[in-house]
């Protein structure tokens, strides 16, 4: 029984140091992640890279259409089509709100 007592006293105050040691380093990372990702410097090569993934996106799709174009199912190929005379306009907005810039 007094092994079992602590074992669990040291639980618990293991536990509890750790939970503050936790909580502040935690809030550390946040302020330092926050930090790095409002840095103008980060923030461009994010957006050069996801403009990069688009094109690259943009190049695949066309590959692979060629290539396997009349094999998919006329419901594929009509949803496809309306999305590209949806986006035709130049909006780019999908259907959860956001953009592609």
């Amino acid at each position: 029984m007094r092994y079992r007592l602590t074992f669990v006293v040291g639980l618990a105050l293991g536990y509890v140091l750790g939970t503050k040691a936790g909580r502040e380093r935690y809030e550390q990372l946040k302020n330092s992640a926050r930090q790095v990702s409002q840095n103008p410097a980060v923030r461009n090569t994010a957006e050069s890279a996801a403009q990069q993934g688009r094109q690259f996106a943009g190049k695949a799709y066309h590959v692979v259409s060629d290539k396997v174009g009349d094999r998919v199912p006329d419901s594929v190929a009509q949803r496809v089509r309306s999305l590209r005379e949806r986006n035709a306009d130049g909006s780019g907005a999908d259907d959860w709100g956001t953009s592609n810039t």
